[in-house]
């Protein structure tokens, strides 16, 4: 049997650290196995999926060092590797299950399921799923279907007992049925969920083994039940445990950036990522914490992964990306690090027109464009004091903005600029007092040339990530103050 492993990452935002961790840890089984990786794009969210986004997750695995056998850029003779160009095979083995009596249709509107959810929670119990599409005739099935009525496709579920499989890294794990909810397998717009897509992918595809994240165990039971109801062999699967903040909280961009290209764009070298985010959960047989990838693969052995959660603590990180600058790179190669880093035409070229207008002699260049090679800008709290809006309301309009960034897809100035005027008048507030305090957390002072040409030039993990150092500078949201924030946040017509 050749091993075959996979990722399978969603289009749908920045490249995130814990897709790089969960795809380094299955490549590294598959190679350490002489068996084969491979990569599939999760790209059923049609609303939130963009090519940007794909192209970027499949750049960041690979500055990583992380490569794989079959892709949608590479090929290969399980393709396509879009999950949106395999609608057509998704629906042949949805209505299999329809067929056969394992999921049925489902009719019932969102407002009311929610009445529903809302009517079990009266009464204390769990909301789930009630069952209600298992009580139609099927001629009622077949009049719906004719007059086009909307569905979606369920799986069915066993009513009592429990489910009881053997997790490769956490042994035999029981599950009672009742916590399980009857799964949507096909969504109104014809296109699968996770479970439906990904056990009909791995199938066809000949994974023999999946590894995922820890918060995937609880729907082990309806994943590996629909092998059961194909008939098919269902891969080994194992679930790794999640990356934590130091505070022992799950990783989060709002205590501490999630983003590769952030780590790119900071300046850590991509030997050390990659060897830190080995030894999260994972160690070497003689405990070294400073190793190559190859390393790693030779002495590889998914069974030590220690199933507490890891914490992901960028001082560490620190101290491991200066111990590989230190001892793997020469001068020479210290200057073409720095050069492929940011010192190089495609990132210079952009500010020099910003520079040439506000500068008389050469010296002055280093102080006017210091931000664009930093990491956080260097801004105090005395500076925000110095600004026309009190103290809260600053606080108030950096939330919003973060908000905003991280809802942006298209990152270029005039859709940054666009927006944050909208929001400005959302929130009525002047430009005049809305735009400084962007300013101070992106570039550190007001004086500087625009702040949109330097966020496009920064990027959007950077940009955003000093907008939430200045915010946390003042002082993040209290809970309540989050709260109602948020709900002023959803209610801005913009």
């Amino acid at each position: 049997m050749t091993v075959r492993t996979r990722i399978a990452p969603s289009p749908t935002g920045d490249p995130h650290v814990g897709t790089a961790y969960i795809a380094l840890f299955n490549y590294c089984f598959a190679r350490q196995h002489g068996g084969e990786f491979i990569l599939r794009v999760e790209d059923t969210d049609q609303l939130r999926s963009t090519p940007e986004s794909e192209q970027m997750i499949l750049d960041s695995l690979r500055w990583l060092g992380i490569d794989w056998d079959e892709g949608p850029d590479c090929g290969g003779e399980s393709g396509p590797y879009r999950q949106s160009d395999r609608a057509d095979i998704y629906q042949r083995y949805a209505q299999q299950l329809i067929e056969q009596g394992d999921a049925f249709y489902c009719f019932a509107t969102p407002q009311e399921l929610d009445e529903m959810r809302k009517e079990q929670q009266a009464r204390g119990e769990r909301p789930k799923y009630d069952g209600r599409g298992l009580l139609l005739s099927a001629e009622e099935v077949k009049s719906r279907l004719a007059a086009g009525d909307p569905y979606v496709v369920r799986m069915k579920i066993p009513e009592e007992g429990s489910f009881r499989f053997n997790d490769y890294l956490r042994g035999d794990v029981e599950i009672p049925w009742e916590q399980i909810d009857m799964q949507v397998l096909l969504k109104q717009d014809g296109l699968p969920t996770y479970f439906l897509a990904n056990v009909v992918d791995d199938h066809l595809m000949g994974i023999t083994h999946v590894f995922r994240g820890e918060e995937w165990l609880p729907s082990a039971p309806k994943l590996i039940k629909l092998y059961e109801y194909f008939g098919w062999e269902a891969p080994v699967l194992g679930h790794m445990p999640l990356l934590r903040n130091p505070d022992k909280s799950k990783l989060s961009k709002r205590k501490n950036p999630t983003s590769i290209l952030y780590y790119q764009r900071m300046g850590y070298l991509p030997e050390a990522l990659i060897n830190y985010l080995g030894r999260m959960g994972w160690s070497m047989p003689d405990e070294r914490e400073k190793f190559s990838l190859d390393e790693m693969i030779a002495s590889f052995d998914m069974k030590r992964v220690s199933l507490g959660g890891p914490i992901f603590d960028p001082e560490k990180l620190d101290w491991l990306n200066g111990q590989w600058i230190r001892d793997d790179l020469n001068d020479d190669q210290f200057i073409e690090a720095l050069k492929t880093w940011a010192f190089n035409d495609d990132y210079i070229r952009p500010l020099i027109p910003h520079l040439k207008g506000r500068v008389e002699r050469f010296s002055q260049v280093a102080p006017l464009a210091s931000f664009m090679f930093a990491g956080m800008a260097e801004v105090t709290e005395a500076q925000f004091d110095e600004l026309k809006l009190e103290r809260d309301e600053i606080r108030r309009v950096l939330q919003f903005v973060s908000w905003y960034l991280d809802e942006l897809r298209v990152w270029d100035k005039d859709a940054i600029f666009a927006g944050l005027k909208a929001l400005a008048k959302a929130m009525d507030v002047k430009m005049g007092g809305f735009m400084p305090p962007i300013f101070l957390s992106i570039a550190g002072t007001t004086s500087t040339f625009s702040i949109v040409d330097a966020m496009q030039m920064l990027g959007p993990d950077l940009s955003r990530a000093r907008v939430r150092y200045a915010l946390n500078l003042l002082g993040s949201a209290s809970k309540k103050e989050a709260k109602r924030w948020d709900k002023e946040y959803r209610a801005l017509e913009r």
